[in-house]
């Protein structure tokens, strides 16, 4: 489904780091990066620079949010936004918007998400920015994902991967195939989920993208633990995973690495251990104002409780509860998740609430039509997105 790589990716690049900032290394430690940002941002306030202003408060946002320092990423992207505006610069504010879908699409905000990352498109297409307009195509299709709208999304994921490799755009490739392999291991069809985040992994490696590496080895570790029974080598992946999320300081992606754990260490039995993964997990998610990562520690959480005689009634209420809150976020796959692990636990069917309404985010309701990609359509696309 995903052809050969027809190019060797170049070394990743990060495309989101420009002006006075365009050296800095994709694998620099985020706390290097929001340091070098503002001190750029300073420099450019005092010459009275608004593009490079602009250009900076970017790097700041982003550094802001992966570091988990949500309330920072808030102001600084839209500062970004308004100093691009009043530079004139479509480029930018494409920039500034992408920030901004991404930071919603983390906050769980996926209504303000879909239309933060289509404004992008929009503007990058309008400044003739193409990589700004593949990273908020890619957004647009990172947030169906997650939501679990896989019909919607997996044609652009294709399409940006058929892209990418035409490039030879390393962080673009990982990306898409980092997307596309967990939709296979969501269906089921392990095999080819494990081939496309093994190929991602290499894709990574060969280019230097820690980042894109972490993720793709918790993809693996994933797959060889439910498909293969395989803790061991799992928990090794995740190890060697988690180096990177450190030395980089991904605090998001550590966190994701954390609950991957307890997942591992569930499956296997070992119950109490995976009790105290998702509680580090959790609290890490907390942290950042995570709510998709903290329901889903929640979930690992009250499943190994339940598993080391937690009594049925205080599971079954944990669990009803947590169901509406994932319905609230707006992931279409939430009641099979949670009234399958009541099943699991023997505690269901989990009660219905009172006066329940629709969820706040349903994708169908607020996701844009999102467009085909035309082999001149973009550039790259964002490999870091939500996973």
């Amino acid at each position: 489904m995903t052809g050969q790589t027809s190019t060797r990716p170049a070394r990743a690049s990060a495309p989101e780091y420009q002006g006075a900032l365009g050296s800095l290394s994709v694998n620099a430690s985020l706390p290097e990066v929001l340091d070098e940002a503002l001190r750029a941002v300073r420099a450019a306030e005092r010459t009275g620079d608004l593009h490079e202003v602009a250009r900076c408060r970017l790097a700041v946002a982003e550094a802001c949010r992966r570091l988990g320092r949500i309330d920072e990423a808030d102001r600084a992207w839209k500062a970004s936004y308004r100093a691009a505006r009043s530079a004139g610069r479509e480029g930018a504010m494409a920039w500034a918007l992408w920030s901004g879908g991404t930071l919603a699409r983390q906050r769980g905000a996926f209504r303000l998400a879909y239309r933060l990352l289509k404004l992008a498109a929009e503007a990058g297409e309008r400044g003739g920015d193409v990589v700004a307009r593949g990273y908020s195509l890619a957004g647009l299709a990172e947030t169906g994902r997650i939501q679990g709208d896989y019909e919607a999304v997996a044609r652009l994921h294709e399409q940006l991967l058929a892209e990418a490799r035409r490039r030879g755009e390393a962080r673009h490739t990982v990306w898409a195939l980092e997307g596309i392999a967990q939709m296979h291991r969501n269906a089921g069809r392990f095999d080819e989920a494990l081939a496309l985040f093994e190929e991602a992994a290499e894709t990574a490696s060969r280019a230097e993208d820690r980042r894109g590496w972490a993720w793709a080895l918790r993809g693996i570790a994933d797959v060889v633990s439910v498909r293969d029974g395989d803790a061991e080598r799992a928990l090794a992946l995740l190890s060697r995973a988690e180096e990177a999320c450190r030395e980089i300081r991904l605090h998001g992606a550590l966190a994701y690495n954390h609950k991957m754990r307890g997942n591992v260490l569930y499956r296997a039995g070992r119950y109490g251990q995976a009790r105290e993964q998702y509680a580090r997990a959790l609290g890490e998610f907390r942290a950042m104002d995570e709510p998709r990562g903290t329901a889903l520690a929640r979930l690992g959480l009250v499943k190994s409780e339940a598993r080391l005689g937690r009594d049925a009634a205080g599971t079954a209420a944990d669990l009803a509860a947590l169901r509406t809150s994932l319905e609230r976020i707006g992931l279409l796959h939430a009641r099979e998740l949670v009234d399958g692990a009541a099943a699991e636990l023997g505690v269901g069917p989990l009660p219905e609430p009172a006066g329940k309404g629709p969820a706040a985010d349903g994708p169908a309701a607020v996701r844009p039509a999102l467009p085909d990609v035309g082999a001149e359509a973009l550039r790259t696309a964002d490999p870091e997105g939500l996973r």
